[in-house]
């Protein structure tokens, strides 16, 4: 059964910072790329980061420099560092396996981990 846990979130100020996790059923980790989607409120989930299981790593405009994907293949876990948060971050943020940013697991989505970036 595919499972995705997301923890880490948190409500902080502007320019704070974040560390989120994500476990995955070690079947899905250890044959996919893992990617972290965030969706606010009003807007549609996007990837806006991915790691390749060789630990390439892509990161949307809005967050390279920001933002830091990595991965524990001996914990099946990938974890996003987020540096110098803006209000725009805030939204629900999870993860999934994908192909080229479509998710491999749409149906499956994990509860998702809420961050707020707010003064």
């Amino acid at each position: 059964q595919v499972q995705f846990v997301e923890s880490g979130g948190g409500t902080v100020q502007p320019g704070g910072s974040l560390r989120l996790s994500c476990a995955a059923s070690g079947s899905i980790f250890s044959n996919h790329a893992m990617g972290w989607y965030r969706q606010a409120p009003g807007k549609q989930r996007e990837l806006i980061a991915g790691i390749t299981s060789g630990g390439s790593t892509m990161y949307t405009d809005s967050v390279r420099g920001r933002f830091t994907i990595s991965r524990d293949n001996a914990k099946n876990t990938i974890y996003l560092q987020m540096n110098s948060l803006k209000p725009e971050d805030t939204a629900v943020y999870y993860c999934n396996a994908h192909i080229g940013g479509t998710p491999l697991f749409g149906s499956s989505w994990g509860q998702g981990t809420q961050v707020t970036v707010s003064s």
